[in-house]
């Protein structure tokens, strides 16, 4: 069954995106946890392009992990694509609704001044 939820929703200056899992362009997950943190933000990317923005309109994440021993592998994937720009991050550790999901990541943005 298809989830019931949409990729993003503006409210006001923001675009909440919904919680990002690491499916590919096949629908398949990929092994580690570096390539799954990888692929939920190249994801969560692709829906803010769909908005006119990018990774550094991003100012928050709230981030589940399966299991505490992914959290270094994760961060330094998160931290090589973010880069310079670090945006307000919570993590927690938590059971995922799909079997071989290892992170799911959801994003608040700013929305870029209309001119």
């Amino acid at each position: 069954m298809k989830p019931h939820l949409s990729p993003a929703v503006a409210a006001g200056s923001l675009l909440f995106l919904s919680g990002a899992l690491a499916f590919d362009g096949n629908g398949a997950l990929p092994a580690g946890i570096e390539a799954q943190t990888s692929q939920c933000l190249d994801n969560l990317a692709a829906i803010l392009a769909k908005h006119g923005l990018g990774p550094a309109d991003i100012v928050k994440t709230t981030v589940w992990l399966t299991a505490r021993s992914d959290f270094a592998g994760f961060n330094k994937a998160y931290a090589g694509w973010f880069g310079d720009w670090a945006p307000a991050r919570s993590t927690t550790i938590a059971g995922l609704v799909i079997d071989g999901a290892l992170v799911e990541i959801e994003a608040v943005a700013r929305l870029k001044e209309r001119t």
